[in-house]
């Protein structure tokens, strides 16, 4: 999540008001610099690596690194002939990382002549995540997008009595949760395995990765009733050290399940959250 995504101030579906109301801008740019050492990774060759790293916060798109082109290693890249428009940022121009064996095509682009109004741009040069084998904030690996400077996860042991029922079935009962505050994101129940179910989990293998948790170690679909969840519930074995309260407790979806707190429905997010 982040300025610009899910209920950010200025993603698809804000959380708050603004007090300009309906002049708030459709597609909003914001460019700032990283105080963070970036670097960069093909293969075995560091193909960038700077302490003035820019960070782009787009409308709708999660953060992207803008390096300066003097912080780049220009002998890797070769330039070719694909180009993109943006309406909001002008038309930018590629190039191909060849590293060692390695190519990456169209893998890098900048915005040469940024159209006006757009964020100072030009001189500034950005990489496909996918396309790049590793990228470093500091000395620590980062993974999935660069972590955005406004995006806070708490984690906050509570005493709330939380019932989960799916099909009509109780899956889960806990007087001792454990809430997950994420900015953009619905607030998630991490429940001790003891209150859950759990002959209702069916293992998925599905695994995912997040900047601000870490890796899921293990997904389940949830059988209860006649309804089957697919990859309702997960857990994280070993969540990065900002959420280490989370560390083994199981999760459910919000948004798939009938969520009871205190003895209240939990009202389900209008956002199409996944």
């Amino acid at each position: 999540m982040a300025l610009t995504v899910g209920t950010g101030p200025f993603g698809e579906w804000p959380a708050g008001s603004f007090n300009f109301g309906d002049e708030a801008p459709d597609h909003v740019l914001y460019l700032e610099p990283s105080p963070r050492r970036v670097r960069v990774v093909v293969g075995d060759e560091m193909i960038a690596e700077s302490t003035r790293a820019m960070l782009l916060h787009e409308t709708g798109l999660m953060p992207v690194y803008y390096l300066p082109e003097e912080d780049v290693r220009i002998s890797s890249l070769e330039a070719t002939d694909h180009t993109t428009h943006c309406p909001v940022k002008g038309d930018a121009v590629y190039w191909t990382i060849r590293a060692g064996d390695t190519e990456r095509v169209d893998a890098v682009w900048s915005y040469p002549d940024p159209l006006p109004g757009a964020p100072p741009l030009a001189g500034l040069r950005a990489f496909r995540w996918d396309a790049v084998d590793e990228w470093w904030e500091e000395a620590e690996r980062i993974w999935v997008h660069p972590r955005d400077p406004y995006h806070r996860c708490d984690v906050i042991r509570s005493d709330r009595h939380v019932v989960i029922r799916v099909g009509g079935d109780i899956v889960a009962d806990s007087r001792r949760p454990t809430m997950l505050f994420e900015t953009g994101l619905p607030p998630r129940f991490y429940l001790p395995q003891e209150d859950v179910r759990t002959e209702f989990l069916r293992p998925s293998g599905l695994e995912t990765s997040c900047p601000y948790k870490g890796t899921t170690s293990r997904y389940h679909h949830v059988e209860a009733g006649a309804e089957r969840l697919e990859d309702g519930a997960w857990v994280y074995d070993e969540p990065l050290a900002e959420v280490q309260g989370i560390a083994g407790l199981i999760a459910f979806y919000n948004e798939k399940v009938d969520l009871e707190v205190d003895g209240e429905p939990w009202e389900r997010p209008e956002t199409p959250f996944s």
